[in-house]
């Protein structure tokens, strides 16, 4: 794969192509994504047009589509209606907080992008990500269900929602909650054919609409109403000390879920392209995009999944197609935006429903009891905290967890490649003159064979073994086969080579060479060893450990030296027997 956001020339007309047929699909979902937020459909406008241009000029992924998307709409709602709560008399203010929300998200983005941490946003178990983009879903299809049914959305979120059920169910528009149906009918059963030539999100804004003015003209149906035409305003952000924490803290949860949302769309995007994306560099450009849209009253945005991919399928390759996206949406916000004055509020909810149930991860709910129990379990769990509690403790929560089942898992797996004995069995795989060696040494000999990386969870697994020997006076730790050395399991080696010295007893270190040296050496352990005692060989260390041995107890056996094939071994000198 090749790097390259360039913009240029090459590919004008599937450019232009595609960013015609992306802002088609993108203007219903602004709409939709305004008006769940509680910002106002306008908002959901200026955050497409203003953070689909930015993040197109300045991103790293040149085919990547970036709006305001299921998932991020799922927590400005939730912004907006903690900022606004702080200030009940004046909730214009409580507003403008949280566009001052969406330029800290931004600023955080492009902190990440700076520091370089684009590869590591990704970086965490698939059960946690299918677990809160599925909570995302869930969350975005119960707060639709007031607007679905021809009512106003109850306050206090998801348990707000799920509260007022009874009421909401006992007080049914029948009129919008058959246009609410229509829309999700034209969604769901739009023929493949179709949606060749017309996006069915496009398709079921005009029909919805078109049909509540024929079969409803009369009727008090809750409309998006007047949006005023023109560009948007400059808002001047506001960030008063008693509401920074809050606001902080509601940045860092919007950029860090719109830099994972964004990067995902980036990979789905190279494997279509075949062009390797620049992760920092999105999520530099993904910041500029947010902060923009924050200074002028637009939503908060990402990269989106389905923008990208009916982009990429329409001939787009270049940045150019997003700022084509972005200029036509503009050109609707400047002088057709009071066409949309008259689309019923229960498509909307229609539209924005469909994007939570596609948001939420079917294919692995239905599968995840068959690969994993703690798959299953982590994935529910966060899917649970995700709705009820905060997305953020959900994520946290579910990688603690997942990241404990791991390292329990590495830690079983690399525990067998520890290994103590004190006979020649078939545990270690010895040439014969180890194995003789071994024998000579009348149990006396401890040979700590490790191998593989030393991870933390090891430290355990070498106290245990350490611990059931006690009857040896020389013990060997061969690391030879070591390419990474723990701090955890380091401490668990210096803790044995000092208990063995306490008690008199020689110790050897073979093999250790590099990083594992290094480790060594900063503990201090090789102040406490002679330059003899690290060898690099394993046969070389049992030769002096068995020397040892013998000028302290006299050979039971008087062949106890003979190798395979009658060759006696040569004398070998006798270093002093303690350290």
């Amino acid at each position: 794969m090749q790097i390259t956001n360039v913009i240029h020339f090459k590919n004008l007309k599937g450019d232009i192509f595609g960013g015609i047929t992306a802002a088609v699909i993108a203007l219903p979902m602004a709409l939709a994504f305004g008006v769940a937020s509680g910002a106002g459909p306008e908002a959901g406008l200026y955050g497409a047009v203003l953070v689909g241009f930015f993040a197109a000029l300045f991103g790293g992924t040149p085919t990547l589509i970036s709006e305001p998307t299921g998932p991020m709409t799922v927590i400005m709602t939730s912004v907006i209606a903690t900022m606004v709560a702080r200030y009940p008399e004046n909730p214009d203010y409580g507003l403008s907080l949280a566009f001052g929300v969406v330029i800290l998200a931004g600023i955080f983005q492009i902190a990440f992008g700076v520091l370089r941490l684009g590869q590591y946003v990704t970086l965490m178990p698939y059960t946690v990500i299918s677990g809160f983009m599925t909570g995302i879903g869930v969350i975005l299809v119960i707060l639709q269900i007031a607007p679905f049914l021809g009512q106003a959305t109850p306050k206090g979120g998801v348990l707000g929602v799920l509260g007022n059920m009874p009421n909401l169910i006992g007080n049914i528009s029948p009129p919008e909650l058959v246009l609410g149906a229509i829309t999700i009918a034209i969604l769901f059963l739009t023929p493949r054919q179709w949606k060749r030539i017309v996006p069915p999100q496009l398709l079921a804004l005009v029909a919805g609409t078109v049909l509540s003015l024929i079969l409803f003209p009369s009727l008090d149906i809750r409309r998006i109403g007047e949006i005023s035409a023109g560009l948007p305003v400059l808002r001047i952000p506001s960030f008063p000390l008693a509401d920074l924490k809050v606001m902080v803290v509601n940045g860092a949860v919007l950029g860090m879920l719109g830099c994972i949302d964004a990067l995902l769309t980036s990979v789905v995007a190279d494997s279509l392209t075949r062009v390797e994306h620049d992760s920092n560099k999105e999520l530099v450009g993904q910041g500029i995009g947010n902060i923009v849209s924050g200074l002028f009253g637009g939503l908060a945005g990402a990269g989106a999944t389905m923008g990208t991919v009916v982009n990429i399928q329409s001939g787009g390759r270049t940045a150019l197609s997003g700022l084509v996206r972005a200029s036509i949406l503009l050109v609707v916000v400047v002088w057709a935006a009071p066409l949309t004055q008259d689309i019923p509020m229960a498509v909307l909810a229609g539209i924005a429903l469909k994007v939570g149930i596609d948001i939420i991860d079917w294919g692995f709910l239905k599968r995840a009891h068959n690969i994993s129990w703690k798959a299953t379990f982590i994935m529910y769990g966060v899917i649970t905290l995700t709705v009820l509690v905060d997305l953020m403790v959900a994520v946290g929560v579910g990688i603690f967890v997942a990241n404990i089942l791991t390292i329990d898992s590495l830690s079983k797996l690399r525990s067998k490649d520890v290994k103590a004995i004190t006979d020649a069995d078939d545990t270690i795989v010895l040439d014969p003159e180890e194995k003789v060696l071994l024998q000579a040494a009348q149990g006396k000999l401890l040979l700590f064979h490790l191998s593989g990386p030393m991870i933390f969870g090891v430290a355990k697994a070498i106290a245990r073994e350490h611990n059931l020997a006690h009857n040896y006076q020389v013990m060997v730790f061969d690391l030879t086969d070591v390419p990474l050395l723990g701090v955890t399991s380091s401490l668990a080696i210096e803790n044995a080579i000092e208990e063995a010295i306490d008690n008199n007893r020689t110790v050897f270190v073979v093999g250790a060479s590099g990083k594992t040296l290094q480790r060594l050496k900063k503990l201090g352990l090789l102040d406490r060893l002679s330059p003899n005692q690290f060898q690099t060989h394993r046969l070389e260390a049992l030769k002096q450990s068995l020397a040892i041995i013998q000028a302290q107890f006299p050979p039971v056996t008087p062949d106890s030296h003979v190798l395979e094939g009658g060759e006696t071994l040569d004398p070998v000198p006798q270093p002093p027997a303690t350290v």
